[in-house]
């Protein structure tokens, strides 16, 4: 088995789905010409051509736009944001018309899309590029999200979110296009809405994903070493969401911790701590524990993010509160 980078798995997902189907196309700032904001179309200009791998305008409103039209033509086109920050100014056309035009029509419309590219923090970005919108587009019927965290599962959940029919939130991380990891040589597709038990354990489960679930790992091989064993389950769709999976481990450990990279109000934890209590309360030891970033706009200063985001001593914290240690 390979070790490439995620960006290269990125890269060949789009790559093998476009030779496999002449109706999926790439557009977004940058994609062609230069290869991808972060490399990750690095080659498919050349390979593809100027027709399906599309250089657009700094106009993420119009070129959403012309996406979805272009599914009801019968394409599968896959939108690259160079940073789900700029998201928010073609959002209508997310929200509005690429999650509703298959109800809206009647059913004669899929909407067969990716929307893709960068969540969250990455550095010093600052408060307008440091926001991670998960939740918001998981409020949405209509739309899947998915927030792969290495390698081998953004391959095989990419593939599977370009043959969708409905529209795909897909998320990934400025952060983690360098980091490697084993992905196969041959085709495989990974099914979406499936968690993956990442780190089997006894004693408390975390739930996490996109990478701030290195955090989680570093805190379980801590805490591995003062007897606490954790299970870390690795959501990777937001929505549909595994919540079965989560519950079984919680019948196990009795215990849960959540970790996500977002502003504590209305989000990702947040559901997810409402569906354990309601399906699994007869089988907590412990009040759940969720992590999330400050409650503010993310600092620029690099003293001040390192206090705004969560860390592996919030997780070992949390982890200790709930096992009453």
């Amino acid at each position: 088995m390979r070790t490439i980078q995620f960006r290269e798995a990125i890269c060949e997902a789009m790559s093998e789905e476009m030779r496999r189907d002449e109706s999926v196309y790439l557009m977004g700032e940058e994609v062609a010409e230069y290869n991808g904001a972060y490399k990750a179309s690095k080659g498919m200009l050349a390979e593809f051509g100027p027709k399906r791998v599309i250089d657009t305008p700094i106009a993420e409103l119009g070129f959403g736009g012309i996406a979805v039209g272009s599914t009801m033509t019968g394409n599968r086109p896959i939108v690259e944001y160079m940073t789900f920050n700029f998201s928010l100014v073609g959002i209508d056309q997310i929200i509005n018309n690429a999650a509703k035009i298959r109800q809206m029509s009647g059913g004669q419309f899929p909407c067969p899309i990716v929307f893709r590219g960068p969540t969250a923090s990455a550095g010093q970005l600052a408060a307008t590029h440091s926001q991670a919108f998960e939740s918001w587009f998981a409020n949405t019927p209509g739309l899947k999200v998915i927030v792969p965290s290495n390698p081998y599962d953004a391959k095989g959940l990419l593939k599977a979110a370009i043959r969708d029919n409905d529209p795909v939130i897909f998320m990934e991380s400025e952060q983690m296009y360098g980091d490697k990891g084993e992905v196969p040589d041959g085709e495989y597709v990974l099914p979406i809405g499936v968690a993956d038990i990442k780190r089997k354990g006894s004693d408390v489960t975390i739930v996490s994903f996109g990478k701030i679930i290195k955090e989680a790992y570093k805190a379980a091989d801590e805490l591995e070493k003062q007897g606490i064993s954790c299970e870390i389950i690795d959501l990777r769709t937001v929505r549909p969401m595994d919540t079965n999976t989560i519950i079984e481990s919680v019948k196990k450990t009795n215990r849960l911790v959540i970790l996500e990279e977002a502003w504590p109000f209305g989000n990702v934890s947040t559901e997810i701590t409402y569906r354990v209590q309601s399906q699994a309360f007869d089988y907590l030891d412990a009040p759940i524990e969720k992590i999330n970033t400050a409650d503010t706009p993310a600092p620029y200063s690099p003293v001040l993010l390192e206090e705004w985001l969560p860390n592996m001593n919030d997780v070992i914290n949390a982890v200790k509160k709930v096992m009453y240690r």
